[in-house]
């Protein structure tokens, strides 16, 4: 979807409207020239959802930004000592999930001040199964 200045201006002035295409969209990339606009219009909306756009200079490649976008994956703990994050979906294969797994808890676990000490249990389930104690 691509909003140009004139529809950023509209959804300012909308707040409902505005939540309502925030909410679906997972993802924004913006001009450098148009953040502060952003920042200005919508940020209210796009801040407390974690969607403030990531800034793309001109002379980007924005197929490479939006690739790397989507194979993205956000986590967030704030100030709760769980959190879920998805590591694959049901077409890939087991090493696949496996390595995503492996991949998150490295991640999780450098930024740790205890790193794997802080973990006291790691838990993997589908969409619709059960969960099971790794």
């Amino acid at each position: 979807m691509l909003i140009t200045p004139e529809e950023l201006g509209d959804l300012s002035n909308d707040k409902r409207r505005a939540r309502k295409v925030v909410d679906g969209i997972d993802y924004f990339v913006a001009e450098i020239s148009m953040m502060a606009d952003i920042g200005k219009l919508l940020g209210v909306v796009l801040g407390p959802r974690g969607k403030m756009p990531r800034p793309v200079p001109p002379t980007a490649d924005i197929a490479r930004i939006i690739d790397g976008l989507r194979n993205l994956v956000v986590l967030r703990s704030r100030d709760r000592p769980t959190f879920h994050v998805p590591i694959g979906t049901v077409a890939m294969e087991q090493e696949q999930l496996v390595e995503n797994l492996e991949t998150v808890l490295k991640r999780v676990e450098s930024h740790l001040d205890r790193g794997d000490q802080n973990i006291a249990s790691v838990w993997v389930k589908t969409t619709m199964g059960k969960a099971v104690r790794i």
